[in-house]
């Protein structure tokens, strides 16, 4: 699984190839809607995906863009799917017959939609794809230089809690090494995505809170 585990709207269009206008449009139609919504959705975190929405409409995208199929005839499958299972776009084993597209069944292995032999049948692999996503989300997760000893916190990120900028770690994590008597060096060894410098930050930052509490 990769590091990140909620993306915003701008980071899904950078992995799925994807316009914002696309994502609203598919979340106001009902189409296609993120894991968490916000109830202003116009915020900077309005729209949050999960892994798997983002392999989702990965796919979505690559039928629409690659294999030219029909937003209607996706709307369709989309339709009756999301009655059917948790997640479809991303769980399921997906084949086109021209450009109709037909699934399969993950209890029987038959597929859904009847083939009317005059197509060939392509299948679309979604390992790869889900590879593919998270080989590019992993590059998302790089740390920027001007991330290192910053302390930031997002309510979509560890529950809100404070962390260092562009990890999940936590400043009371690293705290509470601190306090066990572990220094800057073997804190880094717990956590190799963490500089010294940021170790600093985090324990000067807790003990800011622990004073003013």
């Amino acid at each position: 699984m990769t590091n990140i585990l909620a993306f915003t709207a701008e980071q899904v269009c950078s992995l799925t190839g994807l316009t914002k206008r696309q994502l609203r449009y598919w979340d106001d139609t009902g189409f296609f809607s993120p894991t968490t919504i916000d109830e202003d959705r116009a915020r900077t975190f309005g729209r949050i995906y999960s892994f798997r929405d983002v392999v989702g409409l990965r796919v979505i995208g690559d039928l629409r863009r690659v294999r030219r199929v029909p937003l209607q005839e996706l709307r369709k499958i989309g339709a009756w799917l999301a009655q059917h299972y948790d997640a479809p776009w991303s769980i399921l084993r997906f084949a086109l017959n021209g450009r109709r597209v037909v699934f399969a069944d993950p209890a029987t292995g038959v597929h859904r939609e009847a083939h009317d032999g005059k197509q060939a049948v392509i299948e679309v692999t979604l390992e790869p794809i889900a590879n593919d996503v998270k080989a590019a989300a992993d590059k998302l997760s790089e740390r920027r230089r001007e991330d290192v000893g910053q302390i930031v916190r997002n309510r979509y990120v560890v529950h809100n809690a404070w962390v260092v900028a562009g990890t999940r770690i936590s400043t009371a994590s690293i705290w509470n090494f601190h306090r066990a008597g572990f220094d800057a060096k073997s804190i880094v060894s717990e956590y190799p995505r963490l500089t010294a410098k940021d170790v600093r930050a985090a324990v000067e930052f807790e003990g800011q809170l622990r004073k003013a509490a």
